[in-house]
């Protein structure tokens, strides 16, 4: 037999299928080892067949993996090729999405373990008195039956191997898998669903449409209609993928589900080990587990006769790939609920504009939960002017009603939670003699001091800095630290409330699988009275004894450069406001700017996602912003910038031919530097587009795949998250 494979390198000379001799129960899908050039190397079955066209003595043999099942099903297979078509990568790099990558490269095998069972019975053993430790081995897996070898050999130590060596007693070797977060489980209660749960489960039943948008207030019970359709597709002998936008929700959420499921639920995500994320990986593939739950990359996690998938926080912008292939993670649930001809529940408080035009225009079936299930109204939001607290003198990062809302909740025992969107302690080093700013040397952007290490850190590239003492270009020992970051308010903080204990949570405090879990348990357990964090903490989580939050910097997000700053502005006043008041108790929210006349904030504090929704489509419509438009961004980057230069002008000029063929379909074309000119010393350029018509953009593909060199990164994204 022939099989037909695709080898493991993901570059543009090799993506094409090669032929091989195959045992004849070779099957599609498997792993096998293929040689390659001189090498052997990681190759997937995707075809098996009777003849090939090329000479039989020239042919070479593979070797198949001891995967038990072949790595790949049907549908892997079947989404990878569209993948690699839709954004014109080679099929070996969209493969790789559905495979850990350790398992790729076989640095990661199953973790096996001796166990030791009894050959006789106990009476028929006959042993001298003085074998003590066999013995002992023997008389205690009397008693408890088969053990692991290495917890005898503990605590009897040579009694197994001297038993064995005698016939008494048979040691098997087995596969243990590895379990992330164990202990992790949560308590279920029989919940009573309310009407609005209740309904929304009967119209997503009953309705044809693939796309279902549950668009519900925070706290409304989102999560308990994801648990009762997920058991629904269990109960019909179905399986199910749960997606999350941040890592640090996957516990609390994998607690829900294991308190509901049981063992059926496994997690997927990149904070694993590399064992861990295998054996969770092989029980979905095997049929152990039934339900994926993980953040982006869990969409192709390798589950059979999907029956439902379900896209928490579909507005949330971590489900857009920042790494080739820039695949959306919609777009792929999409596709796998249609192959599987199940439903796809988004849900949201605060849905993208895109997603919600969509509803109104009919697209997708439109699920509104307009009322919290506890039956308490949404917290009231105080706007505090920040203008006229410096006004007053008040130099700090809280504004006095602030501090005296945190006084109160402090008083009466319950939690608060600050959220500012920047960590660090002070984001520039600043000399007042020669105004130089403390820069990467890798990157063009400023360096984040961070007071705890003492060292200033680069936010894109990882890089650390000793702390500056005089300034490195006029010897002036007058540095100032402008800015402020999570570090320094939970610092100030201190020194305001020195009876509080205060959490810290954003990417420096949360390194580690159970980064994230420590804090929230801490948190969640009431031993921390006030929690300080990045966007990381703003939604999912439920606290009830918070009652007070705290929005130090509404207007960060506001002013960016960037058609959607309102938008997500909007999203995360309301995702983190609804983190307070979720038990009995009413919860507050205060929110400091610098602009409290602002539509958006306006919006915001009346929790008026309509109203919002039609003012921002309004001015979409009108300047022809995305959902009208579509923003395409071919972004060229280099560590050598006059060949960067080069294939930038190269695909300018190729562009510009598109471009005069289709000049009614641009809406606006240009190439220019990339706002960050460098990040870890690749110089940077792009091509910026807007289109009005989208059928052009397989040939915007196209010119950017033919233009790829070894040390040239060429990409292309569709309305990009970070323009920068």
């Amino acid at each position: 037999m022939i099989a037909e494979v695709i080898v493991d390198i993901a570059t543009g000379e090799t993506d094409r299928i090669f032929d091989y001799i195959c045992a004849d129960d070779t099957k599609i899908g498997s792993r096998v080892r293929a040689p390659f050039g001189g090498r052997t190397l990681c190759g997937f079955v995707i075809g098996v067949k009777e003849t090939s066209s090329f000479p039989a003595e020239r042919l070479k043999k593979i070797t198949p993996c001891e995967d038990g099942l072949p790595a790949l099903t049907e549908e892997c297979l079947s989404l990878a090729k569209k993948i690699a078509r839709r954004y014109r990568v080679p099929l070996a790099a969209s493969l790789r999405l559905f495979l850990p990558a350790e398992m790729r490269t076989g640095k990661v095998r199953e973790l096996t373990k001796n166990y030791a069972t009894l050959a006789l019975p106990l009476e028929e053993i006959k042993l001298p008195k003085s074998a003590k430790n066999q013995l002992a081995v023997a008389t205690y897996l009397a008693e408890h039956g088969e053990t692991e070898c290495a917890y005898l050999n503990n605590l009897y130590a040579g009694g197994v191997a001297a038993l064995t060596k005698k016939g008494y007693v048979t040691v098997t070797q087995k596969q243990v898998l590895r379990n992330p977060y164990e202990g992790v489980d949560g308590e279920d209660f029989n919940r009573t669903l309310s009407k609005e749960q209740a309904s929304a489960i009967a119209r997503i039943e009953k309705d044809e449409r693939t796309v279902q948008l549950l668009h519900g207030v925070t706290g409304s019970g989102k999560t308990e209609v994801y648990l009762r359709l997920i058991a629904d597709s269990l109960k019909r002998g179905k399986t199910a993928i749960f997606l999350v936008p941040e890592i640090s929700l996957t516990p609390q959420m994998l607690s829900q589900l294991r308190a509901r499921f049981g063992k059926n639920a496994a997690i997927l995500h990149s904070g694993l080990s590399a064992g861990e994320r295998f054996d969770e990986w092989w029980r979905l593939r095997s049929g152990e587990a039934k339900i994926a739950i993980g953040a982006r990359s869990a969409i192709f996690a390798p589950l059979e006769n999907l029956g439902v998938v379900v896209m928490d926080e579909e507005h949330d912008s971590s489900y857009h790939s920042e790494t080739t292939p820039r695949y959306s993670t919609f777009e792929i649930a999409r596709l796998r609920a249609e192959h599987s001809g199940c439903k796809l529940v988004l849900g949201s408080a605060t849905p993208s504009v895109e997603t919600f035009l969509k509803a109104q225009e009919g697209a997708y079936n439109l699920l509104p939960m307009t009322t919290r299930i506890n039956g308490k109204s949404l917290p009231e939001i105080t706007i505090v002017d920040m203008r006229r607290e410096v006004r007053r003198g008040n130099q700090s990062n809280f504004s006095s009603v602030l501090k005296e809302e945190l006084s109160k909740c402090l008083e009466s025992g319950n939690q608060a939670i600050l959220f500012l969107n920047r960590r660090g302690y002070s984001q520039t080093v600043v000399c007042k003699e020669c105004g130089y700013v403390a820069k990467c040397l890798s990157c063009d952007v400023s360096l984040t001091y961070h007071r705890a290490e003492d060292c200033l850190k680069c936010h894109y590239c990882g890089a650390r800095y000793n702390a500056l003492s005089a300034c490195p270009e006029c010897g002036g020992v007058k540095l100032t630290y402008t800015g402020t970051g999570t570090q320094k308010v939970a610092a100030e903080l201190s020194k305001i409330f020195p009876q509080a204990k205060i959490l810290r949570m954003d990417n420096d405090t949360t390194s580690g699988k159970e980064g994230h879990l420590k804090i929230l348990k801490e948190f969640g357990e009431k031993k921390a009275d006030i929690l300080v964090g990045t966007q990381m903490i703003a939604k999912g989580h439920d606290f009830p004894a918070v009652t007070l939050v705290g929005i130090l910097d509404a207007d960060m997000s506001l002013h960016f450069a960037d058609y959607r700053s309102g938008e997500r502005t909007f999203q995360l006043i309301t995702q983190v406001s609804g983190r307070s008041g979720r038990a009995e108790e009413k919860g507050k929210v205060v929110l400091q700017t610098y602009d409290p006349e602002n539509e958006v904030l306006r919006y915001a504090t009346a929790y008026d996602y309509e109203g919002f929704y039609r003012n921002e489509v309004s001015l979409r419509r009108g300047a022809m912003y995305p959902p009208f438009s579509k923003i395409v961004r071919v972004l060229v980057s280099s560590e050598d910038n006059e060949k960067g230069l080069e294939t930038l002008k190269e695909i300018y000029f190729a562009l510009e031919e598109i471009y005069r063929n289709n000049e009614g379909k641009f809406l606006f074309f240009n190439k220019m530097s990339a706002p960050i000119k460098k990040i870890q010393d690749k110089y940077r350029y792009q091509v910026l587009m807007r289109l009005c018509e989208t059928d052009i953009i397989g040939q915007i593909y196209d010119v950017c795949a033919a233009a790829k060199r070894r040390d040239v990164s060429v990409t292309v994204e569709e309305n990009p998250v970070n323009l920068s």
